[in-house]
């Protein structure tokens, strides 16, 4: 036989990880680098920018990758120049400082899971706002000195590099990462392997390494799947955020929910709050419960009482749409083999993710989420209205006014956002100490004490930086893509530094009405082409690759931009990720925010860009609708005057550009003798002093503290003390209330004397503003054991909506008890004119409910 001229059997590939070898004088570089903290200390990046400025800039200002490149012969000179050695002390000392300052024992400790994380563009884990907000609060606990373990993945592409084609196209590189050249370190176990966890899904396990991101003081884990222990199908599971189908995406939640407690529990890691960043996570009260029957004894209901009295849900999402929801049958794939073991049927599980039991809906994580968190949150106040409106269906006879579902704004990490610049301003202005007390507003008045000229000067070589950041990323990815020289020059030699330039860098979906500026092409034209007041806008954003409305929008204007009336004066720049953003944020003099109200849940860029002086001008949405000052910023209303979309966007495109051509651009261009505007500084000032305060993680997390985790740790200890005896006092008396809640006897029902059930009709029940009006009800219990109340509910109607308002409620009190009678009336006077609606509302009631919708039922008499 013929002998062949190759042959090669298929490479058996095994990972190695690889500690750098640095001198011991500079060893300390490799602990610092290798926790986040770097991030947000600008003296520790500094440091190696000025070992090597090439090397920092060719490794993308990837520390980890610098000390593994940076040469020997550089090194050996470090070692000699004994100012740098001694700003490497330095570096060292504050570091070692920080982390060993210990743990606030007096604030509860905090296990987070969420799907992604954005710390810093080096680490691609996040796509957009719910993971930086994610990574800016687990920065902050860690300076609040809050004992918090994060949980996520570790994904291998992460998400996408975004380029944009010579023909506008977004062309999406999913690109892998190596994780040996990333901040973070394997959890290593006993015997020095790397920690795999073992997951069991429905016929097999699934394996995953374990990784640790030290985040300051702060230990994130994140799960791996990308190894040759399992099969193609499963190591996939991370290897995208928000990649592949619905089925993956399930198995992604199972493996965060299911996976991320059996971690915890692997770690040894036991916390007073367990805090669900998004619905993504909520599974991991399915394990929580499960740990509880099979490990301490408890009924599913008992187990219930412990698992939601420290579960805390956070949802971000301002709409039904944008929440997960899975079908029965391929939930079943991989939940059906649990309620057996949590003992309730599959018809009781699924009903736990359905706003109306027993419909056949979707399995929603979100209301899985509240039906096994005791407390939940939106993220900012108006979106707390909203989500109280949208989850209205899973407490049925409540009204959304009603409902327990809370806020808290959020924030950003402010050491992190704020430029360099500008913090060496605000040190110098407010103390350094500042930064433990962020959130006090007297602190900040200050700013007002620093010259006008000062702040001007600082602003300018901001945005001075930012365009130099942007000619030179133009050029490089020009030419990276091969497009031609002179599309290069007629762009970045037409970028005017003097020109009031205004930013706008979010996600790619439609509503954040990216296209808003775009309406009126004769007006913007004429707008930017104003010699006297010259404009420029920066854009940039991607689009997820399944949007093709998003990735049209991106095409769009991309096309425009390249028109000759155009050129240079508005510019999209392709790959928006933390690294640009911050340039953005700290560079631009406007920051331009157009949502479609109200569906900004909160959105922190603007925050972010106010704690470097740069102003807002933004609909009246999210954080901004309670942000907002006059002379402050500027806002469009959060009313809208058109039910027509279409309509609506062409009158607030309208508005935006009179805000710019009548009251933005003639106030920064009213130039005193000294060459700034002292009105725009004003607003600088106002913007800082009143309104930046309120708006860092520090106060966010102070807000969850004090609303949320404080309370809810007391209540977890009440439930699980002397061995859940409280737990199962609740569950006994949730069960008998319900087992007998269509059992009581209305006996009694009199309206001003006259019986309700017999004969008057609402429809004719005539009162004059200001009557008295008594109503008595007597209730046979009859077999229940625990007690009721009554309220009178008062709605009137609104042609508007078309729906019945809520006004108000008013408790009956109880009289007397005879047995298993009991005895209320209710006293009121009648307070508004017009034709109202009333109905009379009966709900249990127990001294330890934690609220209404702890047990939510309902009976109308």
């Amino acid at each position: 036989m013929r002998i062949k001229a190759s042959y090669s059997n298929p490479p058996s590939w095994r990972s190695v990880y690889t500690q750098v070898n640095l001198p011991k004088e500079l060893f300390p570089l490799e602990k610092i680098f290798h926790n986040l903290w770097w991030v947000w200390n600008n003296d520790a990046t500094d440091l190696l920018a000025e070992f090597n400025p090439q090397l920092w800039k060719e490794t993308g200002h990837n520390p980890v990758t610098f000390l593994r490149k940076i040469s020997y012969e550089r090194i050996d000179e470090i070692l000699k120049d004994s100012a740098l050695m001694a700003k490497v002390k330095k570096v060292e000392k504050d570091f070692d400082t920080y982390m060993s300052q210990k743990y606030d024992k007096s604030k509860p400790s905090v296990a987070y899971f969420s799907m992604e994380y954005g710390f810093t563009h080096v680490l691609k884990i996040y796509s957009g706002g719910l993971g930086v907000l994610a990574g800016d609060y687990l920065k902050e606990a860690s300076d609040s000195h809050v004992d918090l373990t994060g949980v996520g993945f570790l994904y291998r592409y992460g998400y996408f590099t975004q380029i944009i084609s010579p023909d506008g196209q977004q062309v999406a590189n999913y690109e892998p990462q190596n994780f040996g050249e990333l901040p973070l370190e394997p959890v290593l176990n006993e015997d020095g392997n790397q920690m795999i966890l073992a997951v069991p899904f429905n016929d097999r396990d699934v394996y995953a390494n374990v990784w640790r991101v030290n985040v300051g003081r702060i230990s994130l884990y994140l799960l791996d799947t990308d190894m040759d222990l399992n099969s193609e199908w499963d190591r996939s599971i991370t290897h995208q955020l928000y990649g592949g189908d619905w089925e993956n995406r399930l198995k992604q939640e199972y493996l965060l929910g299911i996976g991320g407690i059996l971690l915890l529990n692997k770690l040894g890691i036991k916390k007073d709050i367990y805090h669900c960043n998004e619905g993504h996570a909520a599974f991991i009260n399915v394990q929580r419960l499960l740990d509880l029957i099979e490990s301490e004894g408890l009924s599913f209901n008992q187990a219930l009482e412990v698992v939601r009295a420290s579960g805390l849900y956070t949802v971000h999402t301002p709409v039904p749409a944008g929440h997960d929801y899975f079908e029965e049958g391929l939930l079943g794939k991989y939940m059906g083999g649990f309620p057996s073991r949590l003992g309730i049927s599959w018809q009781d599980f699924v009903d736990m993710g359905r706003e109306h039991p027993g419909s056949g809906e979707k399995f929603s994580m979100s209301v899985f989420a509240l039906n096994t968190c005791l407390e939940a949150n939106g993220v900012s106040y108006l979106h707390g209205i909203v989500s109280r409106k949208m989850f209205q269906p899973v407490w049925p006879g409540y009204f959304p006014e009603e409902l327990h579902v809370g806020h808290v704004t959020n924030g950003i990490h402010m050491p992190t956002w704020t430029a360099k610049e500008m913090k060496g301003l605000y040190e110098k202005t407010f103390d350094k100490d500042f930064y433990e007390d962020q959130s006090n507003p007297e602190i900040w008045d200050n700013i007002y004490s620093v010259p006008d000229a000062e702040v001007w000067k600082l602003r300018m070589s901001m945005k001075k930086r930012l365009i130099s950041y942007v000619q030179e990323q133009m050029r490089e990815g020009w030419i990276k893509n091969q497009k031609a020289p002179s599309a290069i020059l007629s762009v970045v030699d037409k970028i005017n530094p003097d020109a009031l330039l205004v930013g706008f860098g979010r996600r790619f979906a439609t509503y954040k009405r990216a296209h808003l500026l775009f309406q009126d092409l004769d007006r913007l034209s004429k707008l930017v082409n104003n010699e006297k007041y010259p404009i420029q806008f920066l854009y940039t954003g991607k689009a997820h690759p399944a949007d093709g409305a998003g990735q049209g929008l991106i095409k769009h204007i991309v096309e425009i931009s390249r028109r000759p009336e155009f050129l240079g004066k508005i510019i999209f720049l392709e790959n928006y990720d933390m690294r640009l953003a911050k340039r953005l944020v700290s560079g631009v003099d406007i920051w331009l925010n157009t949502p479609t109200r109200p569906l900004e849940a909160s959105g922190t860029s603007g925050e972010k860009a106010l704690m470097n002086g740069v102003l807002n001008f933004s609909v009246l949405d999210g954080w901004w609708y309670e942000g907002y000052e006059e002379g402050a910023g500027w806002a469009l209303t959060d009313k809208r005057t058109y039910t027509n979309q279409a309509y609506q966007d062409e009158l607030d495109a309208s508005e935006i550009y009179a805000m710019f051509e009548n009251e933005i651009l003639p106030l920064y261009y009213a130039r005193n003798s000294k060459g700034h505007s002292p009105e725009w500084i004003q607003y600088i000032k106002n913007s800082i002093a009143h309104v930046a305060p309120n708006y860092t993680t520090k106060r966010m997390i102070d807000d969850y503290i004090k609303e949320f985790y404080k309370p809810q740790k007391e209540r977890a200890h009440m439930v699980v003390s002397n061995h859940y005896a409280k737990a199962k006092e609740l569950a006994a008396w949730k069960e008998d209330t319900a087992a007998n809640w269509d059992k009581f006897v209305v006996e009694k029902l009199e309206f001003n004397g006259h019986d309700i059930n017999d004969g008057i009709q609402l429809s004719n029940t005539n009162l004059m503003e200001g009557e008295h009006i008594k109503v008595e009800v007597i209730i046979d219990k009859k077999e229940m054991k625990g007690d009721i109340g009554i309220d009178a509910v008062l709605t009137e109607y609104d042609p508007d909506k078309k729906e019945d308002k809520f006004i108000s409620t008013q408790a009956f009190e109880l009289k007397k008890k005879e047995g298993s009678k009991l005895y209320f009336e209710c006293e009121t006077t009648a307070k508004i004119a017009g034709i109202c609606k009333f109905a009379y509302r009966v709900y249990p009631i127990h001294p330890d409910m934690a609220h209404r919708q702890d047990f939510a039922y309902i009976r109308w008499i």
